[in-house]
């Protein structure tokens, strides 16, 4: 069975692309690549994983960064966080030794706006264009290929990005100049941690309250509470299932960005704060894995 979803794509013209790490999201996005006709190179820490993607999908995989984008038009990574993404691109056996100048790289790590306005400059000494490019939409969007990508960069830079990765997008938008793809994602965060605290609250209240939790959800999503989060989380949190999604320690890891840049920036952000800590104890409770909608164990 495949691991991508059944989605149908635009012709567009094939390119020699390389995608550099494949965990949840980046093994279907680069399955997506290859499916709509791009020719794919794959780097994946770990070759096994590498290999299993060849299995399912075609293509090759290199060794090293530098060689799976050695003959690339462009290159794609979505690794961990800013180390991980250092660690993929700089250095001799990383991405940006391998590249040809006029080569465009396009990372959907959700890292933090300095190391994207670091590769920038690194990959602008090397006459390549540089797009920060972080998604969301989970696991589910990148299967389905309807993720949601925010960009930072150069017009023309994000030009040619733009049909290529739109095979796993539904929406692929310039926010502005680099960085502000990854200063968007940071805003994309802080209202999904308000919003599952918020939820979580509702459906402790409503249990505390004897009240069928399912069936209000149900009646309050068609209303102005519907989010997201309510229609697909709010069922399996009213069930206490966790062990799917997005994780507790990437979410502590995204915030951390937050607070990071809020610091920088001068921006107030108590809520994002307090949420920070609140999974600080589902991570205590063991639940590092569990996914972000784990917030409600606080509270039943």
């Amino acid at each position: 069975m495949s691991s991508i979803g059944s989605r149908t794509y635009e012709a567009t013209t094939p390119v020699d692309v390389a995608f550099i790490g494949l965990g949840v999201m980046g093994f279907p996005m680069a399955g997506h690549l290859a499916r709509a006709g791009h020719n794919v190179t794959v780097y994946n820490r770990s070759s096994a994983k590498a290999q299993a993607w060849v299995d399912e999908f075609g293509g090759a995989h290199a060794p090293t960064p530098r060689e799976a984008a050695a003959k690339a038009d462009i290159v794609f990574s979505c690794v961990g966080n800013d180390d991980d993404l250092r660690s993929v691109m700089l250095g001799d056996d990383g991405a940006l030794a391998g590249l040809r100048p006029g080569t465009l790289l396009v990372d959907h790590t959700t890292a933090s706006a300095k190391v994207a306005r670091e590769l920038y400059e690194a990959a602008k000494a090397r006459q390549v264009s540089f797009v920060d490019a972080p998604v969301s939409g989970g696991q589910a969007g990148a299967v389905n290929g309807v993720l949601t990508v925010m960009c930072g960069g150069d017009v023309d830079a994000f030009d040619r990005a733009l049909p290529v990765g739109s095979v796993y997008a539904r929406a692929f938008t310039r926010i502005g100049d680099v960085g502000a793809g990854q200063l968007a994602k940071m805003c994309n965060q802080i209202c999904i941690a308000g919003i599952v605290q918020g939820l979580s609250e509702a459906i402790a209240f409503g249990k505390n309250a004897d009240l069928d939790m399912k069936l209000v959800l149900d009646v309050i999503a068609k209303g102005a509470a519907q989010s997201w989060q309510m229609e697909n989380r709010g069922g399996t949190m009213v069930d206490d299932k966790f062990d799917f999604g997005f994780a507790v320690d990437w979410m502590r890891k995204d915030l951390n960005l937050v607070l990071d840049e809020a610091r920088l920036n001068g921006s107030r952000v108590p809520m994002t704060a307090l949420v920070d800590q609140f999974y600080a104890d589902v991570q205590q409770m063991g639940g590092s894995r569990w996914d972000t909608s784990s917030l409600v164990k606080r509270l039943v």
